[in-house]
């Protein structure tokens, strides 16, 4: 599927790749997903099940000592210069061949994949109190098993690790996972720290407000107003941007950040701030778990999630890219899409702007 045409979701026609202009003056049709049902206990269970994943690993997999050498040069420099960051992954075919990274993945004695993920995020990796199989399930969970599935020949040959929004980075960088796979955004500063897959979906950042607040979004409606966000977030740094440039004023208190994003709703929920920004996909999860809040204006930014792993593994990411290839053509995607996110994403028979795939364009 190409996801450079135009694709109409009822009367919003909406261009996915391609210049960011278009895709910036029609995201304003991606407007009030509504919420399904609280889901509290949800957050509960998921907040517990984390503590009790391991953070951290001595020594880590740091297969084949993935990130060292002269990719690492290059990967800054291109920070440096970039432009469309969602498009420098590299191509699922080429290389020299060598797949160190993925010959000693596979080369454990506990054969399994390490993968960083999110444990508390409403349909994208989350614990289900009513799944008396007590595994973890989402939209993220599902690319995991079949990223899994096509390096290792078996979908649950994964050891799922929770880590927080703000360890992303830092996981990766010590060898700790051999990915993340947690509603990451490329974005210019983060591809000179990491190196990503080709995108694997397409948002943008939003306001989450209560029902009854008179905040209409990201502008002069949070004068004066508390505003959550996560630490290490690209919501935190839209927020300080947005201070800087005039699109929000410089009475805004952003100074309220939470080591993951699901901490801001239950600050939200408490009282200790006014809104919360997060992506527009998280906060139509998080406006489902609670029907007292929703989602205010328009998406603000373009966001588009990608696997992220060590830099210099570059028999990994293109092997991932390879999957995500797969994964589309064969509707594995879509039906992970209408499972797990149709339900708070579209409206009826109006699909979100991320109902469609993005395009894969490489560097």
């Amino acid at each position: 599927m190409n996801a450079r045409g135009t694709k109409t979701a009822g009367d919003t026609s909406v261009r996915l790749r391609g210049a960011a202009g278009a895709w910036r003056r029609l995201r304003a049709g991606v407007r009030g997903w509504g919420g399904v049902g609280a889901m509290a206990v949800v957050c509960a269970l998921a907040l517990a099940f984390a503590l009790l994943l391991p953070l951290s690993q001595q020594g880590g997999p740091d297969p084949a000592g993935a990130g060292r050498g002269v990719a690492h040069g290059s990967q800054v420099k291109a920070a440096e210069e970039c432009e469309n960051p969602e498009d420098q992954s590299l191509s699922p075919s080429g290389g020299d061949g060598r797949s160190p990274v993925l010959d000693a993945i596979k080369d454990r004695k506990d054969r399994r994949l390490i993968v960083g993920v999110d444990t508390n995020s409403y349909r994208w990796g989350y614990l289900d109190p009513n799944n008396p199989s007590g595994e973890l399930e989402g939209f993220d969970i599902d690319l995991v098993h079949r990223i899994a599935e096509d390096i290792l020949g078996d979908r649950d040959a994964v050891q799922f690790k929770a880590i927080p929004t703000s360890r992303r980075i830092e996981a990766i960088q010590k060898g700790e996972v051999d990915m993340v796979v947690r509603t990451m955004t490329i974005n210019c500063d983060r591809i000179g720290q990491v190196a990503f897959s080709a995108p694997y979906f397409v948002t943008g950042q939003q306001v989450l407000a209560p029902k009854t607040s008179a905040i209409t979004g990201f502008d002069k409606t949070l004068a004066d107003r508390k505003v959550c966000s996560a630490e290490g977030s690209t919501a935190y740094d839209n927020l300080e941007a947005g201070r800087k440039n005039g699109d929000l004023p410089a009475s805004t208190d952003i100074s309220t950040t939470v080591p993951n994003q699901l901490d801001c709703l239950v600050k939200l929920q408490l009282g200790d701030v006014d809104a919360v920004v997060t992506d527009g996909a998280l906060a139509a999860s998080q406006a489902a778990q609670d029907p007292t809040v929703e989602l205010k204006g328009s998406l603000f930014t373009d966001e588009y999630y990608g696997v992220a792993m060590k830099l210099g593994s570059d028999d990994l990411v293109r092997q991932v890219n390879r999957t995500l290839e797969n994964y589309v053509k064969d509707g594995g995607w879509e039906a992970s899409y209408e499972k797990w996110l149709h339900p708070t994403m579209d409206q009826g028979d109006k699909k979100s702007a991320s109902a469609t795939p993005p395009d894969a364009d490489y560097k």
